[in-house]
């Protein structure tokens, strides 16, 4: 496979997985919005709540992973004559 599709479907994910910790965290603390989300220690309803806390590492896990599969793009094209 290569990393263009892997890359392509990571980013699905990631738009999946954003959307998932969005609804969760609505729920938990009605009106936030996805800026909200990146400084979660402002709501201590986020921070207390385990479910919340996996899903949010999900989510750090997928974006790991497509920062490691667009390094490995830009090595490959750096390999081409």
């Amino acid at each position: 496979m290569s990393t263009s599709r892997i890359s392509t479907e990571l980013d699905r994910l990631i738009e999946l997985q954003r959307a998932k910790c969005l609804a969760l965290a609505r729920r938990l603390k009605p009106g936030l919005t996805e800026d909200d989300l990146t400084q979660p220690h402002d709501f201590p309803e986020l921070l207390g709540s385990w479910h919340w806390n996996y899903e949010d590492g999900i989510l750090a896990g997928l974006l790991s992973a497509r920062a490691l599969v667009l390094r490995m793009r830009s090595e490959d094209s750096e390999d081409l004559p």
